[in-house]
């Protein structure tokens, strides 16, 4: 069993399980302890009494004989006591003292017929009580070793003068004995309980101090924190493991400052790399221009001046294309510098839209925006609206008229914002997919293939990634970020 709420329910329920056994050990010992056996020895003496004097009032005729009938006494005192085992019994007469004893379930040797010389004044004052009252009478004598429980019944008589009593005894012994083991119980059951509460105290305050460690890490994942630093509890035990947690974090942030790092080279490296290979982009992306100009200057020295009006719009066009080349590559080889603040993603997203719209609307696309992400979220908006401006202008281009462009932000998981661009056009050449983010990568005799590479810059820069995602039809770039709202 590892958790250490079902250890504490198992120990719970054990500690109830013991405490009902107890219970019951403690009632069977007072069923049978003295105080249990003195009430059953005056039911059973009380139960006798009545009987005699029951079966007596049934067997004479009224009114009463003046005498009693001795006999008859003796008889019913035979046939009732036979029934009451340790149980004996007489008759009293105010005059004549006892007039007959029977004791049928005596334990000793021979018959015993006297009645008990220590006890006749008890046995005599109770008969004469019950016979001038009329009304049953019990009296319980406790000595050091045993209890003597005599109980006595008014008989028919003219003169009220007749009782019939009886009488047994209890082991006091036995009660000092029980008594001391079910003092010893108690005391074993109140240790019992108090343990039980002392552990559970100690396992409900351990439980609580991992719940609060529990509800930091959960925080720490919620605000995007990746490893939190642990407060100590106070339990030694437990806060060996947050020092340990702790140590490990500091090396786990270093490792991630360090890998931050290394990936900043990466980038940097990338770029070095890029630039070898745009070399020969750049040359034929400035070579085009300069020989159209060329053309252009040599045709407008030949011809009429009136004739070199638009000879001299299509250099300054050509002079505006190397103009936006020339920016395009500034921005592409410096270092994106982010200045990141809490942003309204709602109205920076319908802006994005807005500044595509005259471009859709001539192009016969319709624009659609799908927020479900959270309302706000941490980013250098002018660098990501230049990536997110890249991919729109882009998805407009390739879709057919008619057609649609959907801007979506989403969050896939609690730690991620995913902004995406989908188009319903014919999709990215499988001939270009390898090298789509690399520059002067395009499949467009008028584009510079720099606009990728730029959103693609801007996402690493951010620390996320631009991933291009094939769809049916159409296309989808998603540009995912780290999300945090602060």
């Amino acid at each position: 069993m590892k958790s250490l709420r079902g250890q504490l329910v198992f120990f719970w329920v054990l500690l109830l399980g013991m405490c009902a056994a107890l219970a019951v050990v403690m009632f069977t010992l007072y069923r049978s302890s003295a105080g249990a056996q003195v009430a059953a020895g005056r039911a059973a003496t009380e139960q006798s009494c009545r009987a005699i004097a029951a079966r007596y009032a049934k067997s004479i005729a009224a009114p009463a004989p003046p005498r009693p009938e001795v006999d008859l006494l003796r008889v019913l005192l035979q046939l009732v006591l036979i029934e009451a085992p340790q149980v004996e019994g007489g008759v009293w007469h105010a005059v004549d003292g006892p007039l007959a004893y029977a004791f049928p379930t005596y334990e000793g040797s021979g018959v015993k017929r006297d009645v008990p010389a220590a006890e006749q004044p008890l046995i005599a004052q109770l008969a004469q009580l019950a016979a001038r009252t009329r009304q049953p009478q019990t009296d319980v004598v406790r000595g050091s070793r045993e209890a003597l429980i005599v109980s006595a019944c008014p008989l028919p008589a003219p003169a009220d003068d007749l009782a019939a009593w009886t009488m047994t005894r209890t082991s006091g012994g036995a009660l000092a004995a029980q008594d001391s083991l079910r003092t010893g119980l108690g005391v074993l059951l109140l240790l019992v309980l108090a343990s039980g509460l002392w552990l559970g105290s100690i396992l409900l305050r351990g439980l609580r101090h991992v719940q609060r460690l529990e509800s930091r890490l959960a925080q720490a994942d919620a605000d995007g924190d990746a490893m939190p630093e642990l407060p100590r509890t106070g339990v030694r035990e437990l806060d060996r493991i947050v020092d340990g947690f702790n140590r490990y974090r500091l090396r786990f942030e270093e490792a991630r400052a360090h890998l931050r790092a290394a990936a900043q080279q990466r980038s940097r490296d990338q770029r070095l790399a890029a630039l070898g290979r745009m070399t020969g982009g750049i040359a034929h992306e400035i070579r085009n221009p300069i020989a159209t100009m060329r053309l252009k200057a040599e045709n407008a020295l030949a011809a009429s001046p009136e004739r070199q009006g638009p000879a001299l719009q299509a250099i300054v066009g050509q002079i505006d294309r190397l103009d936006g080349l020339v920016q395009s590559l500034l921005a592409l080889v410096q270092p994106v510098t982010l200045a990141p603040v809490p942003v309204p993603l709602a109205r920076w997203l319908e802006e994005r839209l807005a500044a595509v719209a005259p471009k859709a609307e001539a192009a016969g696309v319709r624009l659609v925006l799908r927020h479900e992400a959270p309302d706000s979220a941490v980013f250098d908006p002018v660098h990501l609206a230049r990536a997110i401006d890249n991919l729109l202008d882009n998805a407009v281009r390739h879709a057919p008229r008619g057609g649609e462009v959907v801007l979506a932000a989403v969050q896939p998981d609690a730690r991620t914002l995913a902004l995406r661009v989908d188009d319903d056009g014919a999709g990215v050449p499988e001939s270009l997919q390898a090298s789509l983010f690399e520059p002067f990568a395009t499949g467009r005799a008028d584009g510079t293939g720099l606009g990728l590479a730029l959103a693609r810059e801007v996402a690493l820069a951010h620390g996320g990634e631009l991933r291009h995602l094939p769809l049916a039809p159409g296309t989808r770039f998603e540009l995912e970020l780290p999300w945090r709202t602060s």
